[in-house]
């Protein structure tokens, strides 16, 4: 599995707030099988937990709240904010695994903590031979502590009041988020109705710093007004086949040319669970430079391998670059000529690349 498969989700028509463009995804059927639901956590919306790791370590990081994937067959879900299995009382520090099963037919899983973790842990033991290029600490740490930085949904400049006046379509299992048409995020699930009650969660997802600044710099995104040629209507019939067109032409448009980044890149996908029918992964793109806009993040699909879930977090430039870094460097046992001979470039200009990544703490010091 190289390619996200979003057979059975097309892109509706858009709604524009200022800088926001909001693309609703639709289903013309709910996934079988699966629904998803939230399950709140502490209070507020910059509510901090402890979560653990497969390895035993843990990280405290903010988690409003986990959703619940649930694939018994009961077939309901949980309206907004419902708290199942007991929320943890405000004060009280909860300790959580990434993914853990319920009982029954159940899976609880952190939104888009499967897809940052993914990133953050990239050749997180650092050098991996003993070269005299890097320092004690990173022989002996790895790349700890490694940090980034995102936006909160709810600071992002238009994407509150976007989410609140927009029509939410009837058979609307999704969105993708744009601001000033760059896309920033990808949301979908396996029925309408998890739509509706997931749909405010998006104030409390991650944002890159890229969007945030879209949104607050940029000009307000055009509307796409669809122009049917009168002098063909002859009646009913014939304006409604051209309806019909033109939302075709907007899909085609949309997919190849807006969301081209999203549906056309080639990922890594690791396997978190297996449940049922279905498989929960996360994915890393290629971290190619210079090239399209380039997305993390975790889906949920069927034995055919279609999306029934999906979130997405969209790396800025600088994120790309030290993935491509840290990429590099481990394709080549982390050899300093090596990895600048393949760049083609010179050691003192990959050394300089690695401090100003952030990553001058993993060399040495020359005296």
């Amino acid at each position: 599995m190289t390619a996200l498969d979003l057979t059975g989700l097309s892109a509706g028509p858009a709604q524009v707030w200022g800088g926001i463009r909001l693309v609703p995804l639709l289903r013309a059927e709910p996934v079988a099988g699966l629904r998803l639901h939230r399950e709140a956590y502490g209070s507020g919306d910059f509510a901090t937990e402890d979560v653990r790791l497969n390895d035993g370590a843990h990280y405290t990081s903010y988690i409003p709240h986990g959703f619940v994937a649930d694939w018994s067959g009961e077939g309901t879900a949980a309206a907004y904010g419902t708290s199942l299995g007991g929320a943890a009382p405000a004060g009280r520090v909860a300790l959580h695994r990434m993914a853990k099963r319920r009982p029954g037919d159940r899976l609880r899983f952190l939104p888009l903590h499967l897809a940052l973790e993914g990133y953050l842990a990239l050749h997180f033991g650092g050098p991996s031979t003993l070269w005299d290029t890097w320092s004690r600490e990173a022989l002996r740490s790895g790349l700890s502590p490694r940090v980034e930085s995102a936006y909160l949904g709810a600071d992002v400049p238009g994407l509150a009041d976007a989410l609140r006046v927009f029509e939410i379509h009837p058979r609307q299992c999704g969105v993708l988020v744009y601001a000033a048409d760059a896309l920033g995020a990808a949301f979908a699930v396996p029925h309408p109705d998890d739509y509706r009650a997931l749909h405010a969660t998006l104030l409390q997802d991650l944002f890159g710093e890229l969007i945030h600044q879209y949104a607050l710099f940029g000009r307000p995104a055009a509307e796409f007004t669809a122009r049917i040629e009168d002098r063909h209507v002859r009646g009913t019939g014939d304006l409604r086949a051209a309806v019909r067109a033109q939302e075709r032409a907007w899909r085609a448009a949309h997919d190849t040319v807006m969301a081209a980044e999203l549906y056309a890149t080639s990922y890594a996908f690791s396997r978190v669970y297996r449940m049922g029918g279905f498989d929960l992964w996360r994915f890393l793109p290629p971290f190619e430079r210079g090239g399209a806009a380039q997305h993390i993040g975790e889906a949920i699909t069927d034995r055919r391998g279609r999306v029934a879930y999906l979130k997405t977090f969209r790396l800025s430039e600088n994120q790309v670059r030290r993935g491509h870094l840290l990429r590099s460097l481990a394709a080549h046992d982390w050899h300093l000529g090596r990895c600048a001979q393949a760049l083609g470039t010179r050691p003192e200009e990959l050394t300089r690349r690695i401090r100003d990544a952030g990553f001058a703490s993993l060399l040495r010091e020359r005296g």
